[in-house]
Order: structure tokens, then sequence, then C-alpha cells
């Protein structure tokens, strides 16, 4: 049976609200993660989902708990070894493409992998490879203000992919788009996820597409049904 490539265990997040008001957004999470399988994070708004997915990407630490990669627990790391997980091991997409506008969808493509010391040659390779994944070869060279929505959201799943992580984490990643295009957007995901094996995980506030996923938790008052 397939390990977990990523596992929260008993995960606790509180905030402050005020002197003295603690607000419990997350009460003890539990949830493992494998290769291969896209899961459906299913949330009403102000639930903690977002904050599930900054804590399982190593972007904010919770209250108590433990996360493993891998088998490896590491949320007690140092911020420097913890920036240096994020970076190989873990994607990215977030409801905002946030491509930079003075790049090409290729250069787009290439600046993480150039920022993790790949040489410029093999950069470009892959960002090509990743291109022609989700049938954007032909858009390579265009600016994202040439590309439509679904372009757009395409270019940032692949540049989630650029450093080849174990993990793609995704909040809301159709949220922008409309009903066709989130179709598309979405099967470019699926494909890229069976195809390399990777882990994913997906908020989303469409109950469609979250049963075309693998498998659809829900966080309910802070737990994982």
């Amino acid at each position: 049976m397939n390990k977990p490539v990523l596992e929260l265990a008993s995960i606790k997040k509180s905030f402050s609200k005020g002197s003295s008001n603690k607000i419990e957004v997350l009460k003890g999470i539990d949830l493992q993660l494998f290769p291969g399988e896209i899961v459906a994070l299913v949330a009403p708004s102000g639930a903690g989902k977002s904050t599930l997915l900054q804590i399982a990407g190593l972007l904010d630490k919770p209250l108590s708990g433990k996360i493993f990669i891998d088998g490896q627990e590491i949320q007690n790391k140092s911020d420097n070894q913890l920036t240096m997980i994020r970076r190989r091991e873990i994607g990215f997409v977030y409801q905002f493409h946030h491509l930079l506008p003075e790049f090409s969808s290729r250069e787009n493509i290439d600046l993480p992998q150039l920022a993790n010391g790949l040489p410029s040659k093999d950069a470009q390779r892959r960002s090509n490879e990743l291109l022609d994944l989700v049938n954007l070869a032909n858009r390579s060279n265009h600016r994202p203000a040439e590309l439509s929505g679904g372009e757009q959201q395409r270019i940032a799943i692949c540049r989630a992919l650029a450093n080849k992580p174990k993990i793609i984490l995704a909040d809301e990643p159709t949220g922008n788009l409309d009903q066709n295009t989130t179709l598309s957007v979405f099967e470019s995901l699926l494909k890229i996820v069976k195809k390399t094996n990777l882990a994913a995980l997906i908020a989303t506030h469409n109950l469609d597409l979250a049963r075309r996923m693998d498998r659809v938790v829900e966080l309910i008052d802070g737990k994982i049904s």
C-alpha cells in the first residue's frame, strides 16, 4: 500500500481576537494525502480551509500537532529548512494566477526553476514539457495579458509544478472562471496529477467539481469529516 506523502496529525490552530477572546479555527485535524490522488477540501467560507492549506504548505505553523512529509516530521525545523522543503516538495495554485505581466508564459514557469539553481537551458526544457502537457505549447511566448483566464490559470499550474514537487495545494483555483473554463482547467490538473503521481489537495466551493475528485473531505467546526 502507498504511504502518505503528506500527513497532518492532530493539527490545532487558534487566533486571538482582542485581549481575551480566542477563536479556535482548527480543532485537531487528521488528514493524509497519497501519491496519485486528488482530494477535494470543502468548507463554508470562514471555516478555516485557507488556514489549513497554509499549515499544510508550511507557510504557517500550527499551535500543536505534527506534520509529516514522506514520513519525516518537519514542523519543528528551522525557517530556512522549511523554506527549502517547501521549495522542493510543494507547489501552490491560488484563485488569482499572480503571473508576472512583463514575462512570457514560459518565462513565468522558468523563474522558480532558476531561483532553485537550475541552469537556464534545463529550466526552458522543463517549462516546454509542462506547456505541452496542458496544451499551451503554442502560447509559450505570450504574456499574461494576451491569454484567456483559463490559459493564465493553466500557466499558474505549470509554474506550481516547475520544480517537480510531490504535493500540490490549491485554494479555489477555478473560483474566477466560468463553467466551461473551470472544467478545462480541472481536467489539466487531473491529467498532471495522474501522469506525475502527485498528491493534490484542492479547496473548492464547487461541489460538482469536488465529486469528480478521488476523495472529498469536509471541514466542519474545525474538524475533518
